[in-house]
């Protein structure tokens, strides 16, 4: 449990620096991170394709997640 928050919270990070305009600010994405991380793990598993015995394939997949919930929730940031 504590390993998938932290894994999340390095997503949003992660994410935060590769979305255009760094995202939300530093807390914003990392919580957006954790979100992610499960967003991630449900499209994943919508492609039959699991991850879970690597690190690295849970960050992978924690930072795609993340990267869409961003991107998503900046659709609805006000300018």
């Amino acid at each position: 449990m504590i390993g998938s928050i932290i894994i999340g919270i390095l997503a949003g990070f992660l994410a935060g620096k590769l979305m255009r305009g760094g995202g939300f600010g530093c807390l914003w994405n990392l919580l957006l991170g954790v979100v992610g991380g499960a967003v991630g793990g449900w499209v994943f598993s919508l492609f039959d394709i699991s991850w879970e015995g690597s690190w690295i394939g849970q960050l992978v997949t924690a930072v795609i997640g993340a990267v869409l919930v961003l991107y998503v929730a900046s659709l609805f940031r006000r300018k």
